[in-house]
Parts: structure tokens; C-alpha cells; sequence
């Protein structure tokens, strides 16, 4: 069989070979020890001197092209053809069966669920917005003015000037007034981003929860109701709550809430820094400007809102040390919850 007859065999039976059996048969006729490409590469040892360069670059050139359309092929077959039509792994039904992993619910997300089920038993619907906000709604509908120190405490990611990573779930509040009228009782639950260096106790993401009350004739007394009532079904019947006097730029008048230390029934100890109380949430009476921004007429209109860290909550309830657990991935934290 002369080269160009050789070379043309050998794409011949190996581009077009059908099976595996087939393609195997195309090898072993051309670069098996007694095939064809075999054969020429043992003529160079008795060529002569002249003739075995030539004989050389030949046998080569047809045995690379030979082995290059094998794995081409073969890869082919592999794609197109089920390896369980050639093997099938043996069953044994006597061996005892594997343990099977059963996946839960992160420990936010079983935090997320308790706190928006007391809510709704409380009447407050779920309303939700986008995670990348205006900085109108993050900031200027809420009453936080250009320049105003109050942002700093809020200092976020930013896509544009204009454009950023919402600090809080207020935006949703702004946004849900902008479309609904009063009577209205809902929370905003989400995460939330901060620029803020990652700690034990500092994320630069995290979870909230808001709520927000508005009707005729609301008062601080609603709000210290409904927060005492969650407060209570999350941490039990007998924790007080206290509240104190505090700055929030988007409620007037404004306070921290505290309850009395779970560890110590208030008495004091190292989990309360001794003071037998701690800091549970913000809250306020919603600024007369942030229903002027929406349309609300603060004449007619009262109501209240506040905020409360998920995550927080989460490691009160949980005796959890370190916030960065929540974000690190690590079964052997998320499997204890």
C-alpha cells in the first residue's frame, strides 16, 4: 500500500469507525504491533542510510495523524454514547444504606421566619424593595440631609453618586407610602449594607427587620405595645423593656429600646456589661418631613417605625459570640442551629 493510499485508509477508518469495537479494530490495523504504520517505522532500521530520513518523516507523520484521529474519535464516541450501555455498576441490596445529609434552614432564615410570624400575628404585612437603592429614598426621603453627621453612621457601598447599597429597610417604607394610603401596617425585611470593618460584632452586611404603623391618632403608647409584645414572644413572657431617649434622623421623637438581660433576669452580669439590661432596637414616632416627602399630610397622619438587627436577635437567642459565623459558610457552626 503506497503513503497517499495509506493516509487516506487511515482517515477513512478511523473518522467513520461506528462503535467502540470499531474504532478499536481501526487502531490495532494501523498502530498495533503488526499494523500498517508499525510496519513502516520498522523499515527504518533497514533502510539505507539515504532513504531513512525520508522513511522517518513519513512513518511519523501518518503514525501522529493515526493517533490524533484515534483520540478525536474516541472523544466523540464518549459524548454521543452512554457509558452504562458498556458498564454497569454491581448492586449488592445486602450492604447497609449510605447515611443521607439532610440539608435546614440557615439559622437567619429560621430567625427571619420566628420574627416575621409574630409580626403577621400582630397584622403587619411583608413589604420588600431592592437591595441597590436611590440615594433619595436611603437618605433624602428619610429626612437625612446633604452633609448631615447622621450619614456617616451609615456609610455605604456606592455604584454612582447617586446610586448605592441601602443601608437600612426604610427605603422600603418611603416606597410603599409612595403607593399606599393609610391605614397601613407593615415590615420591610432584607439585608442591609454597611461600610464598615469586619468584626466580632461589625459586618459589612447584615439583616433587618422594620416596621412601620400609620393611621389617625397613632401614638407612642402603640409603639411601645407592639414592641414589648415581640419582644416578649421572642425572648419570653417575663423580659421588660425600657425605653430611652435617643437621635434618629427620620423619627421625632425618637428611642433606644432595651430589655432586661436574659442571662441574669437583670441583676447584672458580664453578658449585659453589668447592667442588667440590653440594647434590643431602635424606634420613634415617624418625622412630620418624611410624610411630607411622600404626600402624607402630618396633620391628619401619625405613626411609628422601627428597626431591629436579625442578626442581633440571632445571637442573643443562640448564645452566638461572633457575627462573622453567619456569612462563613461552616458546617459545623450552621448544623448545631
Amino acid at each position: 500500500m503506497d503513503v497517499e493510499s495509506l493516509e487516506k485508509s487511515i482517515e477513512q477508518d478511523i473518522t467513520h469507525a461506528k462503535d467502540f469495537d470499531d474504532l478499536e479494530q481501526a487502531r490495532i490495523r494501523y498502530l498495533g504491533r503488526k499494523g500498517h504504520v508499525t510496519a513502516l517505522l520498522k523499515e527504518i532500521k533497514t533502510a539505507s542510510a539515504k532513504d531513512r530520513p525520508r522513511i522517518g518523516a513519513m512513518a511519523n507523520r501518518l503514525k501522529e495523524l493515526a493517533e490524533g484521529l484515534h483520540a478525536s474519535r474516541l472523544a466523540e464516541l464518549y459524548s454521543t454514547q452512554s457509558l452504562s450501555k458498556f458498564y454497569t455498576p454491581p448492586v449488592d441490596p445486602t450492604l447497609p444504606a449510605h447515611d443521607v445529609t439532610t440539608g435546614h434552614r440557615h439559622i437567619i432564615s429560621q430567625t427571619f421566619n420566628e420574627m416575621k410570624r409574630i409580626f403577621h400575628g400582630m397584622g403587619y404585612s411583608l413589604a420588600e424593595g431592592p437591595d441597590v437603592e436611590l440615594e433619595y429614598y436611603n437618605f433624602q426621603a428619610l429626612n437625612f440631609p446633604d452633609n448631615h453627621p447622621s450619614r456617616d453612621l451609615q456609610d455605604t457601598f456606592y455604584v454612582t453618586d447617586d446610586i448605592l447599597l441601602r443601608t437600612h429597610t426604610s427605603p422600603v417604607q418611603v416606597r410603599f407610602m409612595e403607593n399606599n394610603k393609610p391605614p397601613l401596617k407593615i415590615i420591610a425585611a432584607g439585608r442591609v449594607y454597611r461600610n464598615e470593618t469586619i468584626d466580632p460584632s461589625h459586618a459589612a452586611e447584615f439583616h433587618q427587620i422594620e416596621g412601620l404603623y400609620v393611621d389617625r391618632d397613632v401614638s407612642m403608647a402603640d409603639l411601645k405595645q407592639d414592641v414589648e409584645i415581640m419582644i416578649r414572644q421572642l425572648f419570653g413572657s417575663k423580659t421588660k423593656v425600657r425605653f430611652r431617649p435617643h437621635f434618629f434622623p427620620f423619627t421625632e421623637p425618637s428611642a433606644e429600646a432595651d430589655m432586661s438581660c436574659f442571662a441574669c433576669s437583670g441583676k447584672g452580669c458580664p453578658a449585659c456589661g453589668k447592667s442588667g439590661w440590653i440594647e434590643i432596637l431602635g424606634a420613634g414616632m415617624v418625622h412630620p418631613n418624611v410624610f411630607r416627602a411622600i404626600g402624607y399630610d402630618p396633620e391628619q397622619y401619625s405613626g411609628f417605625a422601627f428597626g431591629i438587627g436579625v442578626d442581633r436577635i440571632a445571637m442573643l437567642k443562640y448564645g452566638i459570640d461572633d457575627l462573622r459565623h453567619f456569612l462563613n459558610n461552616d458546617l459545623r457552626f450552621s448544623y448545631q442551629f
